[in-house]
């Protein structure tokens, strides 16, 4: 039978004869059972030996488990602590589309609408005749209303002239909607040149980055349109996110794909137990 010696202070201490010893419990079920709420006015060790102090750590390591009857290790973290008033990335969306834009092509004349604002609506022709990408429509939902979110578009454009050796262009532009209304928006202009061994073709990389501030608590619905404001030639072929028809191999729409990238950032609060 374990004998079982009581000595009291300011709390209650036992031990066992087995060595085992109980803070604030008659009955500690492990070497040392604490109940209670411990005080480290110096560093903790872990790992020691009749001959060895054991390891402190290193300053901003945490201490990690390595299972039942091991010590445990000092490890240093790959990510930042978060302290509240900070901002921290919640989540990631990326979609990508190879299907592109072909309706704005040769005999598709542009809108003229040469100015958009923050709040259009994208169903309001009179605000331009917008096309979505459909391959890049994202939803997902915002918990925090003190965020920022950033988008970041990048697509092909192509545009092949009717004669490869008069220089011809596209005026056209893209934009983020969320929930159906413009929150960014980016014109630009593609041009051919008179070299005829590019047989009246071109192509470059266009890109579309922003940041949003402070995007209302709830579900919301990112949707990427572009549209054609102006062109030279009605009869240029014109494309987004994919070649055109009569690209004859210099370039597919791998090479020429959509991609969108939503970072969904929110600040740092903790609630008080």
């Amino acid at each position: 039978m374990k004998k079982i010696i009581y000595c009291f202070a300011t709390g209650l201490l036992s031990f066992y004869a087995n060595a085992q010893v109980g803070i604030g419990t008659s009955k500690p079920k492990s070497m040392l059972d604490v109940n209670g709420k411990p005080t480290l006015r110096k560093e903790l060790r872990v790992g020691g030996t009749s001959t060895d102090v054991g390891s402190a750590g290193l300053n901003g390591q945490v201490l990690v488990s390595q299972g039942e009857g091991r010590a445990p290790v000092w490890k240093s973290l790959n990510v930042s602590f978060m302290e509240e008033g900070q901002y921290k990335l919640i989540n990631s969306y990326l979609s990508s589309d190879q299907i592109g834009i072909k309706d704005l092509s040769n005999g598709v004349a542009g809108d003229n609408v040469n100015k958009n604002s923050v709040g259009d609506d994208i169903t309001d022709t009179s605000k331009g005749k917008w096309v979505k990408i459909a391959g890049l429509a994202n939803s997902f939902e915002i918990k925090n209303g003190k965020n920022r979110l950033t988008y970041q578009f990048q697509t092909g454009v192509e545009m092949k002239a009717p004669r490869a050796t008069t220089s011809q262009n596209v005026r056209f532009v893209c934009g983020v909607f969320r929930n159906g209304k413009l929150v960014a928006v980016r014109p630009d202009r593609i041009a051919t040149n008179n070299n005829t061994e590019k047989g009246g073709l071109m192509d470059y990389i266009f890109t579309l980055s922003y940041t949003e501030l402070n995007v209302p608590v709830g579900v919301q619905n990112l949707e990427i349109a572009c549209r054609k404001i102006s062109t030279s030639n009605a009869q240029s072929q014109f494309t987004i996110g994919r070649d055109v028809e009569d690209s004859n191999g210099a370039s597919n729409a791998f090479t020429l794909e959509s991609t969108m990238k939503i970072d969904v950032i929110e600040y740092v609060t903790y609630k008080s137990n």
